[in-house]
Parts: C-alpha cells; sequence; structure tokens
C-alpha cells in the first residue's frame, strides 16, 4: 500500500451534500400566499410521519409560518429549477412569486396552505414544534398528506419517482440524479433467488 494521503481539516460547516431544495409554499392567517426554497430540510419520523424545515427568522416566509402554523414541501423537479433558484433568491415582500414563476396555486387537502400545481410530488405540513438553533429555527411538523401526480404510477400503482426527475443542491449549484446505482438491500441479496441475507441492520 502506498503512503496514505493526508486530508485537509476545515473548521466545521455545512457539508452535507447533496441535498433536495424543495420549494415551501405557506400562507398567513388573512389567506397572503408566498414560496421560498429551502435546502436544509429533510425526514426526521416514520410513525408519526415527520420533516422539518431550517428558516432564518429574518426571512419573509418565518411570520407566516409562525401564524399559521402549516406549509407545503413541493417537490423540486428539473423543470422546476430556474423557479427554485428564483424563490430562494427573491423576497416575497417585493413581488408576487407565483406569478413570477408561472406556477399554479392548488388547493390542499389538509392544510389551508396551496400547493404547487406543476410540482408532481406535495407534502402538506403542520408544525408541531419550532426549535431555535442559531441563524435557523428548526420547524418540525407532521405530514398531514402526500399529493402525487398519477403520471407517476406504473400500472400495479408503484411510485415511479425517478420519472419525475428530481433535481438536488450541492454546494451552490443544481444537479438532475445520475443513473441507478443500486437498490435498498442489494448489497446483502443472494444471487439468483432475490433473497436477503438475514441479519438486521
Amino acid at each position: 500500500m502506498g503512503e496514505e494521503k493526508k486530508k485537509l481539516v476545515w473548521k466545521g460547516g455545512n457539508m452535507l451534500y447533496p441535498v433536495p431544495a424543495v420549494i415551501v409554499s405557506c400562507a398567513d392567517r388573512n389567506g397572503e400566499s408566498n414560496l421560498f426554497t429551502v435546502a436544509w430540510t429533510g425526514t426526521v419520523c416514520t410513525n408519526p410521519p415527520m420533516l422539518s424545515i431550517s428558516v432564518r427568522p429574518e426571512r419573509y416566509s418565518y411570520h407566516m409560518l409562525k401564524e399559521t402554523g402549516e406549509f407545503v414541501v413541493n417537490m423540486t423537479t428539473e423543470k422546476l429549477v430556474r423557479a427554485a433558484d428564483f424563490c430562494g433568491v427573491r423576497s416575497g415582500r417585493d413581488m408576487d412569486k407565483w406569478e413570477k414563476c408561472g406556477l399554479t396555486r392548488q388547493e390542499a387537502a389538509k392544510v389551508s396552505v396551496p400547493l404547487i400545481a406543476e410540482s408532481l410530488v406535495n407534502i402538506e405540513c403542520r408544525v408541531r414544534e419550532v426549535i431555535t438553533l442559531g441563524s435557523h429555527d428548526l420547524f418540525l411538523a407532521d405530514v398531514l398528506a402526500v399529493n402525487v401526480d398519477p403520471d407517476l404510477l406504473d400500472v400495479k400503482g408503484k411510485l415511479c419517482l425517478e420519472t419525475a426527475k428530481p433535481s438536488v443542491y450541492s454546494h451552490g449549484e443544481y444537479y438532475g440524479l445520475g443513473k441507478l446505482l443500486g437498490t435498498f438491500g442489494y448489497s446483502v441479496k443472494k444471487k439468483g433467488n432475490g433473497r436477503k441475507k438475514k441479519g438486521g441492520r
């Protein structure tokens, strides 16, 4: 073996990439809605289904989240990347971002906040807890409903999310997803019968 390459050691920072840059829709108590892009988001619990978004208090949408306690996470596809970038760098204080991005408000099933009709998957959320962290506040939310475009289902009713062409964000750049590298559990499957080896995580 050759000499071990020494890695650079940087100070602590946000280097967990890539991440989904989702467009979040929200509304105030008067029904005025806005769109903003969030990269600090993720699944936090399966049962009950929960996710989180982290938001800077100075963002225009912050007060809307606090007022109604509801929001919708709209999945960003390759077609929506430009809108996601715009909604992340422009403020709803100055314009109607729905109109500027050519996006359509659609009524949600469980929350009073509109979802983006052009997004193929919309996750309706209700805030359970807000945790003050520092630069961002973490909004822990229950997932109340998931809206899915029927075109994403195959003939057996299986969700084929790859057909939506989802996008990710990595250190200031947007990417589409590459080729399939494997499926869950493929590393422990026995050849021939498709069964996994015994043992859990």
